[in-house]
């Protein structure tokens, strides 16, 4: 008997004969190749075998397994680590016994011609000693910042904004948890002898790091006792597994709260109770204001010092305000003596300098600032993108103009607190600085004071 065939079925059938052979030429080619003068030969990792960045403890181990290579058998194996040759084999442990930033190569050598896979071990060192400086110079970096926006040569400290503080007394430390940014902090951070303190706080305003209009979150933790101490135990368990150098307060959130002198009153017991959790030596600092509300201050003397938020004036904001320089060295001086004439000597206290500028957007018939919402601030790093001169002036004329502090006047004030006996200064924030060192003011202030 003859069948005939059916179209669909032979169209089906050879199909699935085509992928067979394709498949069976996929296998061959992935474990048989066939190489030829101007092949590279091939690594393959799975998953997360091959790190591009890892973070790790002095004495622990960063893992290269599960490597293959092509052709198998035939290419010759070489790690690297900060080009010193460590290993000839298909896998790799490295074991650091010192902190630093080591960086691993994987190179697969065929017939002269060479491919390389490059990984970073930033490893966090069981001890270090602190940098040697004449006066502190101390850099904030801002939720948004990244690691490599600190530029440790330039600082003493360093203190990041990853501790914020919310109304139930809970902290969230998940910005310095994402991508092992906090980890890599500490290690980059104290391999430089450079202490990391974790920046506590409410809510805060972009770029200028002041108070949102009636917070009261940090506030509302630390002014009721029982919130206080689970908040404080929060901390001190960070601040141990993270082997950060302790805490920084930014008591701002009182302003326009109902209950900012509660607020300020409960710094004292929170200071003592961080100090008391906090691993022995732990660093506990406070930035506070120098505005009316100063009065209301406890007694800061346990803080390891304070910093004074002397760089906006408040007199060339909101409606009919006159355009001008907002954070001048007249001001920092008069800020700086309010809290030295009022609450503490001047060897704990640390004087502020912005590194953003005052825009106005908006100006009224007279030439003064329109209103409240007619001026915002902006990066000193945007500022020198709208003018590359502008590092050396403290005035440009972008929108209505903007006004802030370049490398003059930071040299004036930094000329300042060097003939003072003030600690030294801080900057808001050091991933508003210049990326060209010549162009920096954290340099600039190092530079002037140490």
């Amino acid at each position: 008997m003859m069948f005939q065939k059916h179209p669909l079925l032979h169209t089906l059938a050879t199909l699935i004969c085509c992928c067979c052979l394709l498949q069976a030429c996929k296998k061959d080619l992935a474990e048989n190749p066939t190489w030829e003068d101007g092949d590279y030969p091939r690594i393959f990792y799975m998953g997360d075998q091959f790190p591009t960045s890892v973070v790790i403890d002095e004495g622990d181990t960063a893992v290269y397994n599960n490597l293959k290579y092509s052709p198998a058998g035939q290419v010759n194996i070489t790690w690297f680590v900060n080009e010193e040759v460590m290993s000839h084999d298909t896998l790799f442990n490295f074991v650091p016994t010192t902190g630093g930033v080591f960086n691993v190569l994987l190179e697969a050598e065929l017939n002269g011609l060479r491919s390389v896979r490059r990984s970073q071990v930033i490893v966090k060192p069981s001890s270090y000693t602190p940098k040697t400086y004449d006066k502190v110079i101390l850099g904030y970096l801002s939720e948004n910042g990244t690691v490599a926006s600190v530029q440790w040569n330039h600082i003493s400290h360093l203190a990041v904004q990853f501790g914020q503080v919310k109304s139930d007394g809970s902290l969230d430390i998940t910005r310095g948890n994402i991508n092992q940014k906090a980890d890599e902090l500490v290690a980059r951070g104290h391999t430089a002898g450079v202490p990391v303190l974790l920046n506590l706080f409410g809510r805060l305003t972009p770029v200028d790091g002041w108070a949102l209009y009636e917070s009261d979150d940090m506030g509302a933790a630390i002014r009721d006792a029982g919130k206080r101490a689970g908040l404080v135990t929060q901390i001190a368990s960070y601040i141990t597994a993270t082997r950060m150098d302790g805490v920084d307060i930014m008591m701002t959130d009182f302003n326009g709260s109902p209950y900012y002198s509660a607020n300020l009153a409960a710094i004292a017991p929170f200071i003592s109770e961080l100090k008391a959790a906090m691993p022995e030596g732990s660093i506990v600092t406070v930035t506070a204001t120098p505005g009316w509300q100063h009065w209301e201050y406890p007694n800061l003397s346990a803080a390891d010092w304070v910093n004074v938020r002397a760089y906006e004036d408040g007199l060339h904001v909101g409606p009919g305000a006159p355009t001008g320089q907002p954070s001048s060295l007249e001001y920092m001086k008069a800020a700086a003596d309010i809290w030295k004439n009022f609450h503490l000597a001047p060897e704990k206290l640390v004087i502020g300098f912005p590194v953003f500028g005052l825009r106005y957007n908006e100006l009224d018939a007279s030439g003064n600032n329109a209103s409240w919402g007619s001026y915002d601030y902006t990066p000193f790093s945007y500022i020198l993108g709208l003018d590359p001169s502008a590092a050396e002036k403290e005035y440009i004329n972008s929108s209505k103009g903007i006004y802030y502090n370049g490398l003059p006047l930071i040299e004036q004030k930094a000329d300042y607190i060097k003939g003072s006996a003030f600690k030294g200064m801080y900057g808001w924030y050091i991933d508003a600085d210049a990326a060209d060192s010549t162009k920096s003011l954290f340099k600039k202030a190092w530079d002037q004071l140490n």
